[in-house]
């Protein structure tokens, strides 16, 4: 599977419970959560524009790093 990085603007544990949430209902996704910096790893088939649109929905900015 692609991995992906993508940078996620999270400053608590509620922030990352609100990526895994998310994450997690989108479904098909293997990833870690990197909080002190505010980095998320996806391993997933979907495209990057989808996990954008699904780590957008926690509210906090979110950019694409790169492939991993």
């Amino acid at each position: 599977m692609p991995k992906h990085e993508f940078s996620v603007d999270m400053t608590c544990e509620g922030c990352s419970n609100a990526v895994t949430r998310v994450l997690s209902k989108l479904g098909g996704v293997q990833f870690d959560i990197d909080l002190p910096n505010k980095k998320v790893c996806i391993d997933s088939e979907h495209s990057v524009d989808t996990l954008l649109e699904t780590l957008g929905k926690t509210g906090k900015a979110v950019s694409y790093l790169g492939p991993k």
